[in-house]
């Protein structure tokens, strides 16, 4: 058994309504219909049970129903992402982050991969260390739809039981992870940042929060499964193994439950364009940067690099640049082999997004600016001056190399 506990308002010894609300600091207490109740935003400091007035408001202690039993739940398993049957790169790194969790725990990895004609990549995902496959390959799931997807997802939850579901942070799964947990009333955190595992099976799971200022270690242990999103590029993928391992399980589904509210008809392929998360290098432009055309010194050094010009969140909300190149939490999370920060101060916000990165430099002309904390080279001056001095070495460097092949 497991306590929970509550607070129980008892109107008749309030006296002065008006007082005893006012004694909250999170505006949790509310007066409606003649009476005080007890709001969502209560944090249970119990302030008002100490100062209101005595009896007024108590402080219990309910034993709630048996915690899950955990021994019905076992192994971790990973939702395949792809488009056309072609697995999107966070599939793989999400597969090496559960063999890590499994054994710890000393158990399979299994991944879920349904769509229509995907028998291709079940074959190919045995090749990063999965133990089952598992694969629901039907004509009415070759275009994604959130109804029959989250009842495949449904069905594979009921026939497997695992203890834990890691999801990418992709634009399908942040639409279908937190439908399937809402159908099976359970815990999901978004945009997990580290993952760990107890030898209890409780999974860890660690993401920054209150807009990045601490990192909240977030712990489901009374319901299974536990479920997590994780974005592209914050775990390492394993390398693919030449040979296969494990085996492919056919998933079947009642084909009514594959029939949903909405029909997609077809899918047209979106303009390619380059994304900075693919970027090796990247030159990102945070506050420092003055004006808006001053940007474009900070393009000509992502060009002579070979990168890509990023930013930051004061920089896309100004609309300097457009937001799909910023980079964090609210952002992209990027792992580039070079990142250069120019006028970043180092937000814990900012600094989640990228501080996998091979190889950090830093300009800032604050000394004690928190990217210094990450970062593996720092140039504590003005960008205005260092950065004209780096575009005129590039420069010449490059007009070197074209005399060279002349």
């Amino acid at each position: 058994m497991r306590l929970v506990a509550k607070l129980v308002i008892h109107p008749e010894k309030i006296g002065d309504t008006a007082a005893f609300i006012r004694l909250c600091p999170f505006g949790a207490l509310e007066e409606r219909g003649g009476t005080v109740q007890v709001s969502a935003a209560c944090k249970m400091c119990r302030l008002c049970v100490r100062k209101g007035p005595p009896g007024a408001a108590e402080y219990v202690e309910d034993t709630a129903a048996p915690a899950v039993d955990k021994s019905q739940w076992s192994g971790v398993a990973v939702y395949a992402d792809h488009e056309e049957g072609v697995l999107h790169p966070v599939t793989f790194e999400l597969i090496g982050k559960a063999r890590e969790l499994a054994a710890v725990i000393r158990q399979p990895v299994r991944v879920l991969l349904m769509g229509g004609g995907v028998s291709q990549a079940a074959h190919e995902l045995l090749h990063y260390g999965a133990d089952e496959v598992y694969v629901c390959d039907d004509p009415a799931l070759r275009h994604f739809s959130i109804e029959p997807y989250a009842a495949v997802f449904e069905a594979f939850i009921a026939q497997t039981r695992p203890a834990a579901i890691l999801v990418g942070a992709t634009a399908v799964g942040r639409q279908l992870a937190p439908r399937v947990a809402a159908r099976l009333k359970t815990g999901l955190t978004a945009d997990c940042t580290v993952l760990e595992m107890n030898e209890n099976t409780d999974l860890v799971q660690i993401r920054p929060a209150f807009g990045g200022n601490i990192m909240a270690e977030i712990v489901t242990p009374n319901h299974r499964p536990q479920m997590a999103t994780v974005r592209y590029k914050v775990m390492n993928a394993p390398e693919r193994s030449p040979h296969s391992s494990g085996q492919i399980v056919s998933l079947h589904v009642d084909p009514t439950r594959l029939k949903g509210g909405v029909q997609a008809l077809e899918a047209a392929p979106k303009p390619e364009e380059k994304y900075i998360e693919s970027a090796d290098v990247l030159v990102v432009a945070g506050r420092g940067v003055k004006k808006e055309e001053d940007l474009a010194m900070l393009e000509e050094l992502a060009s002579l690099l070979g990168g890509q010009l990023a930013c930051t969140r004061p920089m896309a909300e100004a609309g300097w640049i457009d937001a799909r190149r910023q980079v964090g939490l609210s952002g992209r999370t990027v792992r580039p082999k070079l990142i250069i920060t120019c006028g970043v101060s180092g937000a814990i916000q900012f600094v989640a997004g990228m501080d996998h990165a091979e190889t950090i430099v830093a300009i800032n002309r604050d000394e004690k600016a928190p990217i210094f904390r990450v970062a593996h080279y720092g140039l504590v001056g003005d960008l205005y001056e260092i950065v004209p001095h780096l575009l005129g070495q590039l420069r010449e460097r490059k007009e070197a190399a074209v005399c060279a092949n002349v």
